[in-house]
C-alpha cells in the first residue's frame, strides 16, 4: 500500500469566486474525518492558519492515530504580502515572509514533522516592466537560502506553480525551483511537485520527476488532476489516466516512498468519496506496475518502437486483452 496523506483544509468548507462547499469543521473534527477514509494515515497542514499550537496539534494527531507528510507554510495571505513577499522590494516585509517560514520550522520540530513546504503564491507578475527579474531573482536566492539555511534538520521543499495568486508565479516550473535550488546551493532542500501544477504548466509530469529524481535534492509530491487548463484540483486520473500511470511508473522506478498526498478539492462531490477515488485509483495503478513485466515494458521503451510499446501498454494497462 502506498503512503497516502491529505491536506486537511480540503475536508472542511472551500470556495471559490462564487460558491462554497461543504461544511467549516474544527481541527479534530477534520482529524476525526480522516479516519474514516481508507487508505490514508498522512496530514499535511497549514501553518498558521490552520495549526500553531504544536501540544494541542499533537494531542489531536495522537488521539486519531494520524501522522505528519508536511507542514505547509503560508506566505501569501497577509495583506503586506499581496504584492510578494519574498520578493518585496521592502526588506520588513521579506523579513516576514523568512520568518514566516522559520517558524514554521520551529512548528515542524515541535510536532515531529520532517519537513516544511512553501508555495510562493504571491511572488510574481502581471504585466510586462512590472518588476526587474534579476532583482526579484536574488530575492528568492536570499530569502529561500536563509530560510532553508535555518534548523537543517527540517528541510525545506519548494513548491512550484505556473500562476495563482500571481498572473505568472516567478517559481512556475520543476526546471526554474532546480535552478533556484542550485544558486542557493543547499543540498538538504526540496522541491514539491504537484501533479497538477506540472500538467497545467505545460509540463510532462513523469519528466518532472525524473529531474527531480536525478538531481541532488529532495522532492514530495502532491497528487490531483486537472484539464490542463487550470489548477481544477480534480481527483486523480480523471483527465489524464495515462500520464498519471507514468507518473507512478517513474516514483516506482526511483523508489519513491514518502507520502503522495492529496492535494484535490471535493467541492460538488462527498469528501470521502473523492479521497478514497485517490487512494483506490493509486493503489490499483501501483499494484499493476508491480505486476507487469517491467524489464520487457523498459525493452520496449529503449527500442523505440512506439506501435509496440502501445500494445504492451493495451494489454498490461488497461488490460485490453
Amino acid at each position: 500500500m502506498l503512503k497516502l496523506a491529505i491536506i486537511t483544509g480540503f475536508l472542511s468548507r472551500t470556495k471559490d469566486r462564487f460558491h462554497e462547499y461543504n461544511e467549516p469543521i474544527d481541527l479534530d473534527q477534520k482529524f476525526k474525518l480522516m479516519t474514516t477514509i481508507e487508505g490514508y494515515d498522512g496530514v499535511e497542514i497549514v501553518y498558521p492558519y490552520e495549526v500553531n499550537q504544536p501540544q494541542t496539534t499533537k494531542d489531536i494527531l495522537n488521539r486519531h492515530q494520524l501522522h505528519i507528510a508536511a507542514i505547509n507554510v503560508n506566505v501569501k495571505a497577509e495583506p503586506e504580502f499581496r504584492n510578494g513577499g519574498l520578493t518585496s522590494s521592502d526588506k520588513a516585509v521579506r523579513d516576514k515572509a523568512v520568518r514566516f517560514i522559520k517558524e514554521a520550522k520551529d512548528f515542524a520540530a515541535a510536532v515531529g514533522a520532517d519537513k516544511v513546504t512553501c508555495c510562493p503564491l504571491g511572488d510574481g507578475y502581471e504585466f510586462s516592466f512590472q518588476y526587474d527579474y534579476a532583482q526579484s531573482w536574488k530575492y528568492l536566492v536570499e530569502t529561500f537560502g536563509e530560510a532553508g539555511a535555518y534548523r537543517p534538520e527540517v528541510p525545506l521543499y519548494i513548491e512550484y506553480k505556473p500562476s495563482e495568486t500571481r498572473g505568472r508565479c516567478f517559481v512556475d516550473s520543476a526546471a526554474k525551483t532546480l535552478c533556484l535550488l542550485n544558486d542557493i546551493q543547499n543540498s538538504n532542500m526540496g522541491v514539491t511537485l504537484d501533479f497538477g501544477h506540472s500538467m497545467y504548466g505545460n509540463e510532462h509530469p513523469a519528466e518532472a520527476v525524473v529531474l527531480l529524481a536525478e538531481s541532488p535534492y529532495k522532492y514530495y509530491i502532491h497528487i490531483n488532476d486537472n484539464d490542463g487548463k487550470w489548477d481544477w484540483d480534480y481527483f486523480c486520473g480523471t483527465k489524464h489516466f495515462l500520464e498519471y500511470v507514468e507518473f507512478l511508473y517513474y516514483l516506482k522506478k526511483y523508489d519513491y516512498n514518502d507520502y503522495l498526498t492529496s492535494d484535490t478539492s471535493p467541492t460538488r462531490w462527498d469528501i470521502k468519496g473523492t479521497f478514497e477515488a485517490n487512494s483506490r485509483i493509486s493503489n490499483k495503478i501501483w499494484q499493476r506496475l508491480e505486476q507487469i513485466d517491467g524489464a520487457e515494458f523498459a525493452r520496449l521503451m529503449q527500442q523505440g518502437d512506439y506501435l509496440e510499446t502501445w500494445k504492451f501498454i493495451e494489454a498490461n494497462i488497461f488490460a485490453l486483452t
